[in-house]
C-alpha cells in the first residue's frame, strides 16, 4: 500500500509551476524507485502526515537533498505556533531550503468568477485560497519569529539563510458533465476526475459498472484492480450513508480492466 502511495504522490503534478501567488513551487526531483522499500505507515493518522511520510522517504531515496528537519513544532511555552515540514540541504549547492508540504483533493466550482476560488475541497471545508494564504503569511514566516530561529539556531541552521518553497501538489475535479474549463495560473495536469451531485449519479448512465469506494488513505493512489469492487446498486448503499454525515465519498468506477475514472459524489446542493 505504501509503495503506491509513493507512487502516486510522484505522478501527481504540482499545483502550479515555477512561482506563483509569491510562492515558489519545490520542484520534486527524480527519483529511482528500484531497489526501494517502503516503511509502513499507520493510516491511523491524518492523509496529510502520511504524505509528509511519503515525501520524506522518496527524498532519502534520492541523492539531491539531504533532511536536516522534519516536522518541528515550534512552541510558545506550552502553545505550539506551529510546525516546519521540512529544511533540506542540495547536495549540490549546499542551498538551505524550507519546503512546505501539501496535498489536496479538490473540487473546481465554475460558478465563482476567480480560478484561485474556485477549488474548494469536496464538502466545502477548505479553500486552496485560504491554504495558500497560511503558506505564504504564516508557515513560511513560522521560521523568523524568535521561537522558530531559536529552534532553528539549536540545530545550527540560520533562519536568514533558508529560502521558502512549497511542494503543493493537487488533484483536481471538474463539475461533471462540463467541457475545458479555465484554472489559469493552476496547471491542468491536475485534473484527474469530476464530481457530481448524488442523484445525477444514480441514473441509468452509472448503473452497468462496477465501483469502489476508497479509503481516505488510498485517495492518492491510482485505481487498480486489485480491490473488491461492487456493483451500482451496493455502492449506493455506501453512499448515501455517507451522505447523511455530510462526507462527499470518492468513488473509483471501473468500465473495464484497463479503465477506470474517479470521481466525487457531494452531498450538497
Amino acid at each position: 500500500m505504501v509503495e503506491k502511495q509513493c507512487i502516486g504522490f510522484l505522478k501527481t503534478p504540482p499545483l502550479w509551476i515555477n512561482e506563483q501567488f509569491g510562492i515558489p513551487q519545490f520542484d520534486f526531483p527524480y527519483t529511482d524507485l528500484r531497489g526501494f522499500a517502503a516503511k509502513p505507515i499507520s493510516k491511523k493518522i491524518r492523509l496529510g502526515h502520511q504524505m509528509e511520510d511519503v515525501f520524506h522517504q522518496l527524498i532519502q531515496q534520492g541523492k539531491d537533498y539531504e533532511v536536516l528537519l522534519y516536522n518541528l513544532p515550534i512552541r510558545q511555552g506550552k502553545q505550539t505556533l506551529g510546525e516546519i515540514d521540512f529544511v533540506l540541504k542540495e547536495v549540490v549547492t549546499n542551498k538551505f531550503i524550507h519546503v512546505e508540504l501539501t496535498y489536496k483533493f479538490y473540487i473546481i466550482d465554475p460558478e465563482i468568477t476567480t480560478p484561485i476560488h474556485r477549488l474548494i475541497g469536496p464538502n466545502k471545508r477548505d479553500t486552496f485560497f485560504t491554504k495558500m494564504e497560511k503558506i505564504k503569511n504564516k508557515q513560511f514566516q513560522l521560521l523568523h519569529c524568535q521561537e522558530g530561529s531559536n529552534a532553528l539556531m539549536e540545530r545550527n541552521i540560520a533562519h536568514d539563510n533558508i529560502s521558502h518553497e512549497a511542494c503543493f501538489k493537487a488533484q483536481l475535479f471538474t463539475p461533471y458533465g462540463m467541457g475545458a474549463i479555465s484554472i489559469q495560473p493552476l496547471n491542468k495536469e491536475c485534473i484527474c476526475g469530476y464530481w457530481l451531485r448524488f442523484d445525477d449519479f444514480n441514473t441509468s448512465e452509472f448503473k452497468t459498472y462496477q465501483y469502489y469506494i476508497p479509503a481516505k488513505s488510498e485517495w492518492v493512489v491510482e485505481p487498480h484492480t486489485e480491490v473488491q469492487w461492487q456493483d451500482h446498486i451496493q455502492v449506493i448503499m455506501k453512499i448515501n450513508l455517507q451522505m447523511r454525515n455530510e462526507n462527499a465519498p470518492m468513488v473509483w468506477m471501473k468500465k473495464s480492466d484497463t479503465e477506470f475514472e474517479k470521481f466525487f459524489v457531494v452531498w450538497w446542493k
